[in-house]
């Protein structure tokens, strides 16, 4: 399928800006230091843009950070996902962050 036959609205990509991005690799980082995560992926799809965390590389994603905007003027999303289920939806990413502490940690021994 061509770029041409898409209609325009669906062409318009979501981004995470800077500050999200930032506070998203921060939570990221520090359980990467902590041994429980190892990889991450960002994509960009029509109206949404997500952050895949990974405990290895090939498995599926642990968890999902999602910013989705229906509407150019509607303020986006943001939703914490575990594989299909729903954790948390906010209107700011520091809330989804903050919801990480919440969540059960790897123990090792």
């Amino acid at each position: 399928m061509s770029r041409v036959s898409i209609p325009k609205k669906l062409r318009r990509q979501l981004y995470f800006s800077r500050p999200e991005l930032s506070q998203i690799l921060a939570a990221y980082s520090a359980r990467v230091a902590a041994g429980e995560w190892r990889d991450y992926a960002i994509d960009h799809l029509a109206g949404s843009a997500t952050f895949s965390i990974f405990r290895h590389t090939h498995e599926n994603p642990l968890f999902v950070i999602e910013k989705k905007q229906r509407h150019r003027k509607e303020a986006p999303q943001f939703i914490l996902r575990d594989r299909n289920r729903v954790l948390c939806r906010s209107g700011t990413v520091g809330d989804i962050i903050g919801h990480f502490n919440k969540l059960p940690r790897l123990v090792t021994g």
